[in-house]
C-alpha cells in the first residue's frame, strides 16, 4: 500500500465506498475528538464580515470549539489574536465591541494591550523575571488572517496553503458576482440537536426538494425533469404555454424570495413581478430563454438606477456559471440567484450538537444608511421566525440525527448527493494527515457546487 492508503486506512469509520456514508461519522465523540485535533486546527474559516467591524479599534470574537480568536480593525488593516491572556490565560472578549484608548483590559491582574495587540501595561512587573516579558512573550498571539467575499478567514496552521489556493476556482465564480460588495439584510442564527456534518448536507443536494419545500416544487417548470414524477405518478406544472411557462419562473423566484427571505432580493422581486406581461415567443422553451435574458436586464438596470455597484448579468451567467448552492470547505455557503444571496455558517459545537448561521446579503447602494447588525440575533431551532425554507430543512435534521443511531451507513445518489460524499473523503484526507498541497488540490473539487456528482478528489 502507499503512505497514503495506509494513512487513510487508520481513519475510523472512513468511507471505503463513496455511495456509503458510515453513521457513526455523525455521532461518535472518538470521531469528534479527531475531527478537533485534524481538521479545524488546519483549515481556512470563515471568521466575521468585515462588515461587522467597520471602524478602526471595532473588534468582534470568533469561536470555534475551545478557541477564540479576536478579529480587530487596526491601523494596518483587520488583524486577528488569540482571545486569551498572555499572563494567566483569561478570555479577554466576549462579543462585539470597540477597543478605545484603554484597549483590552484582562480582569484578572490588570494586564493591558492596544488595538494592535501589544501589550501596554503589566502589574506589578518588577515581581517578574524580564526574560518571560519580552515583547514576543506578552504581545497578544497572532493568528493568521486572510479576505475574501467581504469576509475575514482564519486559520490556525501557518504553513497551510493560502485561502485563494484553498478554495479554487468556487472563487473565480463569486467574484464574478461582486460577492466583495454583499452586505448584511439580516444575521439570524440557532443551536441545532445535529452533527455539523449533518447540518450542511441538507443544502448540498436538491434531491429533498419535493418532499421538504413542496412549495417549490408547485411553482417549478416541468417540475418532474430533475428526478421524474413523484411516487403517485403525476405530472407537474407540464405542457404549459409561453405565458404560463414566464408567470411559472416569476412565481418561482417569488416564492424563492419568500421562502429564504432574501436569495432573491425582495427589490429584484418587485422589478421580475413588471414582467409577466411582457412579449414571448411561442415556443416554451424559447420564452424562458427571453425571460430570463429580459429578467437580468431589467434587474441589473433596477440596482444600478438605485446606485448599487452590480455586475453585468448576462456577461457574468456565460461566462462563470454558477450553482444556486455554492460550498466553501469546510464550513461556509453563499447561495447566489440573481444579485442577491444567502449565506450559511455551521460549527461545531458537540458530536451532536452544532451552531447554524443564515445571512441574507444584498449588494446595497454606496452609501445607503443600514442599521448593520453585529451579531446574529438567536432563535430556536423549530422557532417560527426563521424563513419557511430553513425551517422546513431544521424540522428534518433533528429526526435525522436521531435516526443514524439505528443505522449502519447512510447511502446516496452518486449523481445528485456527490458532493456529500466528496467533503467527507476530504474530512478523511485531514483526519489521516494528509500533506497540504494534496488536501488543498482536494477541496478545489471539493468546491463544485450544489449537487455535484461522486468526483475523484484525488485520493
Amino acid at each position: 500500500m502507499t503512505d497514503t492508503a495506509n494513512a487513510l486506512a487508520r481513519v475510523p469509520y472512513r468511507i471505503t465506498d463513496p455511495q456509503l456514508i458510515p453513521a457513526e461519522r455523525y455521532h461518535d465523540s472518538a470521531f469528534f475528538e479527531l475531527e478537533k485535533k485534524h481538521l479545524w486546527p488546519h483549515v481556512w474559516q470563515m471568521a466575521c464580515r468585515l462588515e461587522e467591524i467597520p471602524e478602526l479599534g471595532d473588534y468582534t470574537v470568533y469561536n470555534i470549539l475551545e478557541h477564540s480568536v479576536i478579529l480587530i480593525n487596526t491601523k494596518e488593516g483587520v488583524k486577528a489574536f488569540k482571545n486569551a491572556c498572555r499572563h494567566r490565560g483569561l478570555r479577554l472578549a466576549h462579543g462585539p465591541g470597540h477597543c478605545g484608548s484603554e484597549g483590552f483590559i484582562c480582569p484578572f491582574h490588570g494586564w493591558r494591550w492596544n488595538g494592535e495587540g501589544e501589550n501596554t501595561f503589566v502589574f506589578a512587573r518588577q515581581e517578574f523575571d524580564e526574560a518571560v516579558l519580552s515583547r514576543a512573550e506578552i504581545d497578544l498571539v497572532p493568528v493568521r488572517v486572510e479576505f475574501w467575499a467581504g469576509c475575514a478567514f482564519i486559520n490556525f496552521d501557518d504553513d497551510a496553503p493560502d485561502l485563494r489556493t484553498s478554495l479554487g476556482p468556487v472563487a473565480d465564480r463569486m467574484d464574478s458576482r461582486h460577492a466583495d460588495k454583499l452586505k448584511m439584510d439580516w444575521w439570524c442564527g440557532t443551536v441545532l440537536p445535529t452533527n455539523w456534518k449533518l447540518a450542511m448536507e441538507a443544502f448540498q443536494e436538491g434531491f429533498h426538494t419535493p418532499q421538504t419545500h413542496p412549495q417549490l416544487q408547485a411553482v417549478s417548470v416541468n417540475a418532474n425533469d430533475a428526478f421524474g414524477p413523484p411516487y403517485d405518478g403525476a405530472a407537474i406544472n407540464a405542457d404549459l404555454n409561453a405565458r404560463e411557462t414566464v408567470n411559472m419562473h416569476v412565481n418561482m423566484l417569488a416564492k424563492l424570495s419568500e421562502g429564504m427571505d432574501g436569495m432573491v432580493h425582495k427589490t429584484e422581486v418587485a422589478v421580475l413581478e413588471k414582467l409577466r406581461d411582457m412579449e414571448v415567443p411561442d415556443d416554451p422553451n424559447q420564452a424562458t430563454m427571453a425571460f430570463y435574458g429580459k429578467a437580468y436586464e431589467a434587474v441589473e438596470q433596477d440596482a444600478r438606477a438605485r446606485g448599487a455597484d452590480i455586475f453585468e448579468f448576462g456577461k457574468v451567467a456565460q461566462e462563470h456559471p454558477f450553482h444556486a448552492v455554492e460550498f466553501m470547505f469546510p464550513h461556509f455557503f453563499l447561495l447566489p440567484m440573481l444579485g442577491a444571496m444567502s449565506a450559511y455558517r455551521i460549527r461545531p459545537l458537540t458530536p451532536e450538537t452544532c451552531l447554524f448561521e443564515i445571512w441574507s446579503l444584498v449588494i446595497r447602494p454606496e452609501g445607503e444608511p443600514y442599521d448593520t447588525p453585529g451579531e446574529p440575533t438567536i432563535l430556536p431551532y423549530n422557532s417560527q421566525e426563521f424563513p419557511e425554507i430553513p425551517r422546513q430543512d431544521y424540522s428534518n435534521l433533528p429526526l435525522q440525527q436521531l435516526g443514524l443511531h439505528d443505522l449502519e451507513f447512510m447511502r446516496l445518489a452518486s449523481n445528485h448527493e456527490g458532493m456529500i460524499s466528496n467533503y467527507q473523503r476530504l474530512v478523511d484526507g485531514y483526519l489521516a494527515g494528509l500533506d497540504p498541497e494534496t488536501l488543498a488540490k482536494a477541496s478545489q473539487v471539493v468546491n463544485s457546487g450544489f449537487a455535484a456528482p461522486i468526483l475523484d478528489i484525488g485520493f
